[in-house]
């Protein structure tokens, strides 16, 4: 699992418009982004996280950052999920796994489904340089960032 200081892991994943993005573009010299892994669209904490980012949006902005949304689910979902709640930044899908294993959030069997394996709830900032500057993992998935953590650590 990287680290506070290491480079973030590169991925080239589908946004919820079926849209190819790469990591690096989210990397912008004098911003950051929040890479904010979560287990499943349309889940109750997951709808709840991923809706108090929209309602900071603004203030993330403010102090030059920018959030990214990744989870398992596939685009169709990610985008129904993302119309349902007026998401209007990227949701990225994580269909294949292989971004969740290189960032070492892998929760193994969600709700106790035997081989249902999805992101852990997970925050990692990223410098325009592609290094993390702030980084938390969830003992649990049903547990929310400290928001308020994740302003500062961008100001």
């Amino acid at each position: 699992m990287p680290g506070l200081g290491d480079t973030a892991p590169e991925f080239a994943l589908y946004d919820q418009d079926r849209k190819v993005r790469k990591s690096a573009e989210f990397l912008v010299e004098g911003r950051k982004t929040v890479f904010a892994f979560y287990p499943g669209a349309f889940t109750g904490v997951c709808t709840q996280e991923m809706c108090t980012f929209r309602d900071m949006y603004g203030e993330l902005e403010k102090l030059k950052g920018n959030v990214v949304g990744i989870s398992v689910d596939a685009p169709f979902a990610q985008k129904a999920f993302a119309e349902k709640n007026g998401l209007t930044f990227p949701l990225l899908c994580d269909f294949k796994r292989d971004v969740i294993r290189r960032y070492g959030v892998v929760w193994n069997n969600l709700g106790g489904v035997e081989g249902y394996d999805v992101a852990n709830r997970a925050i990692f900032l990223v410098d325009g340089r592609g290094k993390i500057t702030f980084k938390w993992v969830a003992p649990e998935p049903g547990k929310l960032p400290d928001f308020e953590a994740i302003k500062k650590a961008l100001a």
